[in-house]
């Protein structure tokens, strides 16, 4: 995997040295951050590729440390925290967490999520092979989208051009900036509600229910999106299986 730099940042003492011990057990590089200000420090100061952020910090709100964050990056967040509804994990992912782990922790369970998300934002699905996901199939170089039952999805050039970023990025969070950047050539603004619109419509068309809950393309609040669901290249004969599925309709 390369070297890695993890930014842990807590009030407790306790709990740094107990990541930093697995963590440099792992061969990866470990700095400590106790509040807002040290964070802040410490990322301009090195470059860091993925951080552990405790929910509660000395009467700081990890929430807004988290939103900051992804305000001015794209790093991974895995929140550790002693809140444990799921109300509070929903929150965390709101506000940009990649993953969410509740205290008490196992350690080994923590450096297995650390491992998943640092190869979810190091993963590219290129775009010459068939992507699998939910109940559809993606052909992204014709931009085909197919129900397993044979039904085609129709797509604009937009709906098309999105629907391959995300699924060829799964599990990464993706910035107004970034989509922007893929679908227009050009940064995004704030005034710009053109990515919200394009999202949701992509939403109606793949979402397999009308339940309203974001199953597949889940928003992270002021940041951007990311796509929830399980993502797989598809095997040639499940891809022919499917076209002759649909032949006979």
């Amino acid at each position: 995997m390369g070297t890695v730099t993890i930014l842990v940042v807590d009030d407790d003492r306790s709990v740094r040295e107990t990541l930093r011990s697995a963590f440099e057990a792992e061969n990866w590089n470990v700095r400590e951050a106790c509040d807002r200000a040290t964070v802040f420090d410490a990322l301009d100061d090195h470059r860091v590729d993925l951080v552990t952020l405790d929910l509660s910090l000395d009467g700081e709100d990890g929430l807004a440390i988290a939103h900051s964050l992804r305000e001015t990056s794209n790093i991974p967040i895995l929140m550790i925290s002693g809140k444990s509804s799921p109300e509070d994990r929903i929150r965390g992912l709101e506000f940009g967490a990649d993953d969410y782990i509740v205290k008490p922790f196992h350690i080994r369970e923590v450096v297995l999520r650390v491992r998943k998300t640092l190869e979810l934002y190091r993963r590219e699905i290129p775009d010459e092979v068939n992507i699998l996901f939910d109940h559809a199939i993606y052909e992204a170089k014709r931009g085909v989208l197919t129900h397993l039952d044979g039904t085609p999805v129709n797509l604009t050039g937009f709906e098309q051009k999105l629907l391959a970023l995300f699924v060829q990025h799964p599990g990464r969070i993706l910035t107004r900036d970034e989509i922007c950047q893929a679908l227009h050539g050009r940064n995004w603004s704030p005034e710009d509600r053109t990515i919200d619109g394009h999202v949701a419509r992509l939403r109606r068309k793949i979402e397999p229910t009308a339940s309203g809950t974001d199953k597949l393309i889940r928003s992270v609040r002021g940041v951007g999106y990311v796509f929830a669901g399980p993502v797989r290249i598809a095997r040639e004969h499940a891809l022919h299986a499917q076209k002759r599925t649909g032949d006979r309709h």
